[in-house]
């Protein structure tokens, strides 16, 4: 009888002792989880606090959208600005030193610019946008003659990477942009714009060569 009472007793100890040590492996395993949660909350926060460093220097840059640089005219007309022209995604609008810009700090959303042909002025930092892809990109005023901006906008029409709207903010009735260039045409006959497209459409200049001129804003 003896023996029975000390045999259930070593049994009972037996399961105690794996009880304990079967909690103790759920204790470690707890903290291992703990600390690899906190480790990948640590590590959430030090990303969101440098991406929001990084909007915030973005937006500050936006505001800088006058930055150092100037236009130099070449002996073909072609005006090329020399100075940094920053390429930062930003949400806000950019002052920019030129109109149209030929390059700056712009928005994430691209105009579509697959000989895209709009009747309203764009917002510049989409169309700016649409420049950094190597598009050309065609502006006027209401000064310029009807003839010229329907024999243009056929032109754009077919030509991959091009992009054509009104602006009448621009000094000159009818202007040819690209990223970092731009040039004065007196109309659709002038054997400039064929020049300007041959050079520029996705051209050395071109930040992102072959990046998307589709998939973008449309009016």
């Amino acid at each position: 009888m003896g023996s029975a009472k000390k045999s259930t007793a070593a049994a009972r100890k037996a399961r105690i002792e794996e009880m304990r040590r079967a909690e103790q492996a759920r204790e470690r395993r707890n903290r291992i989880l703990t600390i690899a949660a906190s480790v990948v909350v640590v590590a959430g926060l030090v990303v969101g606090g440098i991406v929001l460093v990084q909007s915030q220097s973005d937006d500050s840059t936006a505001a800088d959208g006058k930055g150092k640089g100037h236009f130099v005219t070449g002996s073909d007309g072609v005006k090329t600005w020399k100075g940094t022209l920053g390429r930062n995604h930003v949400a806000k609008a950019v002052d920019y030193p030129m109109e149209p810009p030929v390059g700056g700090d712009h928005n994430q959303a691209w105009m579509n610019c697959n000989g895209d042909v709009y009747a309203k002025a764009l917002n510049n930092v989409n169309a700016v946008h649409s420049l950094e892809h190597g598009a050309v990109w065609v502006t006027y005023t209401d000064k310029a003659k009807k003839s010229d901006v329907e024999a243009l906008a056929a032109k754009v029409k077919k030509t991959p990477y091009t992009l054509m709207s009104p602006d009448d903010n621009q000094k000159d009735p009818i202007m040819l942009s690209a990223w970092g260039h731009q040039r004065t045409v007196t109309g659709a006959n002038d054997p400039n714009v064929d020049k300007f497209f041959e050079k520029f459409v996705q051209g050395a200049q071109t930040p992102e060569p072959g990046a998307a001129c589709t998939s973008g804003l449309s009016q």
